[in-house]
């Protein structure tokens, strides 16, 4: 199942230092019970979710002499530790929401990004 929700956004090209995250949705409960909706949780400055794509970085401002002639179309750019499939904890308030066949993504700067959770933490 995740392959084909995958699949459907694989099109997409994020830019510069952008994330595109798949929120998690999450059922809370309170330490007496309570079962708190996600409503509530949308109130929080702090949210959750998955990484599905990343942009290239942050672009590197080149150190040639800039010559109108000459043609230079590689942009250099430095990587973000984000990738595929890590959990994001992000900052809210600096996030932008997007609808996609009736699916609800969060386009995040790689700056407002927490926290990364990464099952394999080879380097």
């Amino acid at each position: 199942m995740i392959q084909e929700y995958l699949n459907s956004v694989e099109k997409f090209i994020v830019v510069g230092d952008r994330v595109l995250i798949k929120p998690r949705d999450m059922e809370t409960r309170t330490k007496s019970g309570l079962v708190l909706p996600a409503t509530v949780k949308e109130k929080e400055d702090i949210h959750s979710g998955y990484v599905v794509k990343t942009g290239p970085g942050y672009p590197i401002p080149s150190n040639e002499i800039d010559e109108s002639w000459k043609d230079t179309d590689e942009t250099k750019y430095i990587g973000m530790q984000a990738q595929e499939g890590d959990l994001a904890i992000f900052l809210k308030d600096q996030t932008h929401e997007i609808e996609f066949e009736n699916e609800k993504y969060l386009i995040c700067p790689h700056g407002a990004i927490l926290l990364l959770i990464r099952d394999d933490m080879t380097v």
